[in-house]
């Protein structure tokens, strides 16, 4: 598992070590110019203190082994070129000499040197160059060695900082750890630091949609209980009469009586099931592209016999082919279906009832016109809570059919309209987004 703390704390102190390597090569390359300069100007000053000596030996008198660890070498020349004195035979530097400054590569590697004439004479003086790069690097080492030192003192130090500042997090972690799951209330935003309030504020948001959906949850179940509970007790009253019943007529007439009630719960068993399908957390099926001409002739169709059982007019008034939304061709299937069952049931005989589709304002429509008893303008709001029926309503339905088609519209982002038809019936319009 990875960890923000250590892969942060393994951050700076990379960087940190980085950064330590970078200075300690800029102050060697500091030092070793000043180095230069410094022995540069030594050369030359030693140098020019060999202008009155007197040379009139080849070789130099014989060092000791401790003068192994004298870092300038001198030559003298004659003006014919002869050798009059070397300070150290055992250097390796070129038998000639070039006024000025000069770095020589030899064997015994790099040399700086300094040449000048004198009279009658060539004074050169050298130094090897490692003696230069020696001495920088142990000065920038001794410069950045108490830092590195405390390279570790830093890193334990950086572990708590950071774990000091990861401290919110983790009393943040712990609030949400202990919650029990009835307990949604708001995260508290005072203590948290900028860089955590947007987890704070989705994880609010989150609880939020969650206290929503549980409340709702709840709501269903206490709804459906209480709707199930009276078709139930109908049906089981309706089994213990139709056992006590010995005529013949009157166990016909319960029997019927028994079987429209069971139609009825499965009816909103059934009605309860896509309802509960329609449910925002529910991950549905993938969009297709949906022809809405293509579904109101298949709507028609499937309702036309019970349409025709009541001799009632089910058509389509006008269709525009070109309409194509995007979503569950299934669900939107049936808020149609719903809305011609609704049209229909509440449509008297002889009457008549039209699906239409279109465009208003560039938004795509399907809407459901009849010829019915419609529902009052003050309880058309009210018509799309669950298990509510009107006064007006009668025996029809389970209370669930506008519920579910709000549902099915508000996956979709479509908007459901209640409005009059053109023959005081009711108008159901379904506005889809453009």
């Amino acid at each position: 598992m990875k960890s923000i703390r250590r892969q942060l704390l393994a951050a700076l102190l990379l960087t940190i070590s980085l950064s330590l390597a970078g200075g300690a090569f800029a102050t060697y390359r500091i030092v070793r110019d000043q180095l230069d300069n410094v022995f540069d100007y030594h050369l030359r000053q030693l140098a020019l203190s060999l202008r009155d000596q007197a040379f009139r030996s080849a070789v130099g008198p014989e060092f000791s082994p401790g003068d192994q660890a004298l870092d300038f070498v001198i030559q003298v020349w004659s003006v014919d070129g002869v050798r009059l004195y070397l300070s150290r035979p055992h250097s390796t530097l070129p038998a000639t000499a070039r006024f000025g400054w000069a770095t020589v590569n030899t064997p015994d590697g790099e040399w700086r040197i300094f040449s000048m004439p004198a009279d009658d004479e060539v004074i050169q003086v050298a130094q090897p160059v490692k003696v230069r790069d020696e001495l920088a690097i142990s000065a920038a080492l001794r410069a950045l060695l108490p830092i590195g030192l405390l390279l570790p003192v830093l890193g334990i130090a950086l572990w708590l900082i950071v774990g000091q500042g990861f401290a919110p997090l983790a009393r943040l972690a712990n609030a949400v750890r202990i919650r029990t799951p009835d307990a949604l209330a708001p995260l508290p935003e005072s203590d948290v630091p900028e860089e955590a309030q947007p987890l704070v504020r989705s994880l609010n948001d989150l609880l939020q949609r969650l206290h929503g959906a549980l409340s709702a949850q709840r709501a269903f179940i206490a709804d459906a209980a209480h709707e199930l509970r009276t078709p139930l007790t109908a049906l089981q009253l309706q089994v213990q009469l139709l056992e006590r019943e010995h005529n013949e007529h009157e166990r016909t007439r319960a029997l019927a009586e028994l079987k429209r009630g069971l139609q009825r719960a499965t009816h909103v068993v059934a009605q309860l099931l896509t309802l509960a399908r329609q449910a925002p957390d529910v991950i549905g099926i993938k969009p297709v592209q949906v022809s809405l001409s293509e579904l109101i002739g298949v709507v028609i169709a499937d309702h036309m016999p019970l349409a025709e059982s009541k001799h009632i007019d089910l058509g389509a008034s006008s269709l525009d082919e070109s309409i194509v939304i995007t979503g569950d061709a299934e669900a939107l299937r049936t808020l149609l279906a719903n809305l011609v069952s609704n049209a229909l049931a509440y449509t008297p005989a002889n009457g008549r009832v039209d699906v239409a589709n279109g465009y208003d304002n560039d938004k795509p429509f399907v809407e459901v016109l009849d010829n019915g008893r419609g529902i009052p303008v003050t309880e058309r709001e009210r018509v799309f809570d669950r298990f509510y029926r009107g006064e007006s309503a009668g025996e029809h339905g389970s209370g669930l059919g506008l519920a579910i088609v709000r549902a099915i519209a508000q996956r979709h982002g479509a908007n459901v309209e209640l409005g009059d038809s053109a023959w005081d019936g009711l108008r159901v319009r379904v506005s889809f987004p453009a």
